[in-house]
């Protein structure tokens, strides 16, 4: 049923976008891994980047990706708080003390967690990649996991997503790239991507978070990677900018030199898109274009303050990066679909 999907959707895909970029982010600065002290673990990081970010009041809450050796590359993902005033003055003190709060525990995750998005409600709701393994037969997996912490950070809920169609179970040998678009109750729309035929786009579902499944059925492709690209998927959380309207980071892989680039794109409160921008981030110059990954900006974190627009990314998979933008300017870019 997904392969049909995916096919009768590739067959009468238009071109959404076009292969231009404009840098619509005026203020852009990177927080690198010797800014960081963690707190409740006796290592330095080697890497912190493709953080979530979360805005509750006028506290940011920042969710980075941590590496602590280059050997197995195993990641957790740790929390550090500043105010949004020090985020967008880049005045916040040095080192910043992180904590970790997601670590791998269960076989899923046993490689490592990776690249959260949050999400708010009455609970702070963490999705990120459990790389790890289906059971000890040590068959990998990269799944669409899920924490979900009360408000006093207690963790009371940790799983990850399967694909379910009648009687039958399905796990993709990857899904992630995820975002909640809104949830009532214990159902959601989900903004994902699974692996179905070695391609690699954007996908909505719904998704129950009660019992930690998305109905096969549910699932529509929905964002394409166009004829000069490998792969898209969705980059950050959602944001409400209108009645029904929700914006959401984008990435795509270019053919040419295998640079990510990055753009926006709004849908509806079903997960269906509306709009889209062509690219308006990428990498520029030696700090951000040469990492342990060359040419990435990626992910994770979303936040809309007053009249700006805040990307909160990670940089060369070793650092985060922090690109400040007006959100007129970001809008005039943006296109019906």
């Amino acid at each position: 049923m997904l392969r049909d999907k995916l096919r009768n959707f590739l067959e009468k895909n238009k071109r959404l976008r076009r292969e231009e970029s404009i840098n619509v982010f005026e203020k852009r600065y990177i927080i690198s891994p010797r800014d960081f002290v963690v707190t409740n673990y006796p290592r330095k990081p080697v890497a912190v980047f493709n953080p979530a970010a979360l805005l509750l009041g006028r506290e940011v809450y920042v969710f980075p990706r941590l590496v602590f050796d280059y050997y197995n590359y195993t990641s957790s993902i740790g929390l550090f708080k500043i105010s949004i005033e020090e985020l967008l003055e880049e005045s916040f003190k040095k080192p910043i003390e992180i904590e970790i709060m997601l670590w791998p525990k269960e076989i899923w995750e046993f490689l490592g967690c990776e690249d959260p998005r949050v999400f708010v409600n009455e609970n702070i709701i963490l999705l990120y990649t459990g790389k790890g393994y289906i059971d000890h037969n040590m068959v990998h997996r990269d799944v669409l996991a899920i924490s979900i912490f009360d408000k006093k950070w207690v963790l009371k809920k940790k799983g990850f997503f399967k694909i379910v169609h009648e009687d039958e179970t399905y796990i993709p040998k990857s899904n992630k790239d995820s975002a909640l678009v809104c949830l009532k109750g214990g159902k959601g729309i989900l903004l994902t991507r699974p692996h179905i035929e070695d391609i690699m786009m954007g996908w909505r579902c719904e998704a129950s978070l009660e019992e930690l499944i998305i109905p096969l059925e549910s699932l529509e492709p929905v964002f394409p990677f166009e004829e000069w690209e490998t792969k898209t998927g969705w980059s950050t959380n959602t944001v409400k900018v209108g009645e029904g309207e929700y914006l959401v980071g984008w990435h795509a892989v270019l053919k040419k030199d295998l640079s990510y680039r990055n753009g926006l794109a709004i849908v509806d409160e079903k997960g269906h898109l509306l709009g889209t921008t062509d690219y308006i981030l990428e990498p520029e110059g030696l700090a951000e274009e040469y990492g342990d990954r060359a040419l990435v900006i990626f992910g994770n974190g979303l936040l809309m303050y007053e009249d700006f627009l805040i990307w909160i990314g990670g940089v060369g998979d070793y650092a985060i990066g922090v690109f400040i933008a007006k959100k007129e300017k970001v809008m005039q870019h943006m296109k019906d679909v």
